[in-house]
């Protein structure tokens, strides 16, 4: 069984352009992703799937492989399927290129669960956050789960709701996914869904046509890289040693 991880990289990003190839810890950003991804036991291959020659050259400058894709694709999961056409796998890992602090036992065991489970075409990681400040993050998403860990609704909103002012935690959702190599096909193919576009998450698809989504609970926190801010914070953690380069 052909697992195939592929790390979506865009150049030009809204809140952080050029996001990628910023030094971190004297790596482009997303050298520590693939040299995370490529720590992943299950893994057979990683690619960087990209629509930017700057990209492609800092790839293959530090011994990586990377897919020129089309310009045109409008979310990361497009350019995703995209490279699959051509790539023999029966599943796939989407890493996002901005996630240097993924622990690879953590993708693992995402794997894991996710084979061992068997009835769920899609997976994804959650962390439970005792952070109130987490919760109110429109940048982080969090994930509202049913006993059985699979996913209820995602959102940028404060949810659950917090009606007796008691907070109880939250899921604070990773953006990393696991898929059935055929349901990521299929799932390409859909039109967007309401709630998809009020939220803008690709994953509310997946809900809204019926299909369930298996969360898989790290016990570490990811720390994605949406603004500037952000980074400043990653290289404080790895230079404290709190995450390892």
């Amino acid at each position: 069984m052909k697992i195939l991880a592929v790390i979506p990289a865009r150049y030009e990003s809204s809140r952080f352009p050029g996001k990628p190839l910023v030094d971190l810890h004297g790596k482009p950003m997303i050298q520590h992703v693939y040299e995370r991804v490529q720590q992943v036991p299950s893994v057979g291959q990683v690619l960087v799937a990209t629509d930017d020659e700057r990209i492609i050259k800092a790839v293959q400058a530090f011994g990586g492989q990377a897919c020129m894709t089309s310009p045109n694709h409008s979310t990361g999961t497009d350019r995703i399927v995209e490279v699959i056409q051509n790539q023999p796998c029966e599943w796939v890992l989407n890493v996002q290129g901005d996630e240097p602090t993924i622990a690879p036992d953590v993708l693992e065991t995402l794997i894991q669960r996710a084979l061992a489970d068997g009835s769920c075409p899609m997976a994804t990681l959650v962390f439970r956050s005792d952070d109130p400040n987490t919760w109110r993050d429109p940048h982080v998403v969090k994930a509202i789960l049913a006993q059985n860990q699979r996913a209820l609704y995602f959102s940028r909103s404060p949810v659950p709701h917090v009606r007796d002012q008691v907070f109880r935690g939250c899921w604070k959702h990773f953006g990393v996914y696991l898929y059935h190599r055929d349901f990521l096909l299929e799932f390409a193919n859909w039109p967007s869904t309401p709630l998809e576009q009020q939220e803008q998450l690709e994953q509310l698809r997946v809900l809204e046509n019926g299909y369930s989504i298996l969360c898989v609970e790290s016990p570490v926190d990811s720390i994605g890289v949406d603004v500037p801010e952000d980074l400043a914070h990653v290289a404080q953690l790895i230079t404290t040693g709190m995450i390892l380069d």
